[in-house]
C-alpha cells in the first residue's frame, strides 16, 4: 500500500482509492461496524440489482432513511453511464448527512465520485468537513477531474490504495488511523 505524500500525522482525511469493485465500499462498511455506531456519520452506497443485473445505486446513511441515488429508470438529466442520478435528492440530504456534529468522531463517505459531485450541496458539505479538520474516511474515484482531483490534491489528506491483497487489513488500520487523531471515544 502506498501512502500519499502528505504526512499522515497531519492529515485529517483518509482517502481510499482503487479500481471499481476492489472493495472500497466494503472497507467503509467494516470501519463503521468496528466503531461505536453513535459516533459515525455519513453514508455508503449499495448496488440495486434486479434479476442479477445492476439497475442503480442506493445511498444508505448510517443514521437515516435509504434513498435511491441513481437508477436506469430515473428521470434526470444527470447521467453517469446508463444511470440517471437523482441530484435533487442528494441536494436535499447532503447537508444533513454531512453536517458537522459534536457527537461524531468520524465521517464515512462512500464515495466522492462523479454521481455525488453533480450536487453542489454535496461538494460544499464535504469541503466544510475537510476544512474543519474533523476525521473523514472517504472512498474517492480513482480517476476524475473537478472536485475529485481537488480533494486528492489537498495537503491535509492521506491516500491509501485499496487492492485485493490489502483490503481485508484496511478497516482495522483505518480505525487505528482515526484513533491516532484522538477522535475515537474510548468507551467502546
Amino acid at each position: 500500500m502506498r501512502d500519499s505524500p502528505a504526512p499522515t500525522e497531519a492529515a485529517s482525511a483518509l482517502l481510499l482509492t482503487g479500481l471499481p469493485g476492489v472493495g472500497k465500499t466494503t472497507v467503509i462498511q467494516e470501519v463503521a461496524r468496528l466503531m461505536p455506531a453513535a459516533t459515525v456519520r455519513g453514508f455508503y452506497t449499495q448496488e440495486i440489482r434486479q434479476g442479477g443485473v445492476r439497475r442503480g445505486f442506493q445511498l444508505i446513511p448510517f443514521d437515516g432513511e435509504i434513498r435511491t441515488l441513481a437508477h436506469v429508470n430515473h428521470a434526470s438529466e444527470f447521467r453517469v453511464g446508463k444511470y440517471r442520478v437523482d441530484v435533487a435528492m442528494l441536494e436535499q440530504f447532503a447537508g444533513s448527512l454531512l453536517r458537522p456534529d459534536p457527537a461524531a468522531t468520524v465521517y464515512l463517505i462512500d464515495e466522492i465520485g462523479k454521481m455525488e459531485c453533480f450536487s453542489q450541496q454535496f461538494v460544499t458539505a464535504v469541503r466544510r468537513l475537510l476544512d474543519a479538520h474533523v476525521p473523514v474516511v472517504a472512498a474517492v474515484a480513482s480517476r476524475g477531474g473537478g472536485f475529485i482531483a481537488e480533494v486528492k490534491r489537498r495537503p491535509d489528506v492521506v491516500t491509501w490504495e485499496v487492492t485485493r491483497s490489502n483490503r481485508d487489513e484496511l478497516p482495522a488500520r483505518a480505525v487505528e488511523w482515526v484513533r491516532e487523531r484522538g477522535a475515537m471515544d474510548e468507551r467502546e
